[in-house]
């Protein structure tokens, strides 16, 4: 698949930032279409769709790595 925007990056992990971009997006939306831009819009709402879809929708947090240090009780 392919990714325009990858939602692994630790950018991304605030919830208010995945929620400024796609704003961002729809408010660029909104100028284009109401200036009659309709081709720009058509973009635009491709790219708020694509943006809410990867940061909103079906983002999934990945979990910090624990620090795993060897305490010798496991056998080798």
């Amino acid at each position: 698949m392919l990714k325009f925007i990858d939602p692994d990056h630790p950018f991304y992990r605030p919830l208010w930032i995945r929620l400024l971009i796609v704003a961002f997006c729809a408010a660029w939306t909104a100028v284009e279409f109401s200036n009659g831009q309709t081709v720009w819009g058509m973009i635009f709402l491709a790219v708020t769709a694509y943006a809410g879809c990867a940061l909103l929708v079906f983002y999934k947090p990945k979990q910090p790595a624990d620090d795993k240090t060897d305490t010798g009780d496991a056998p080798k």
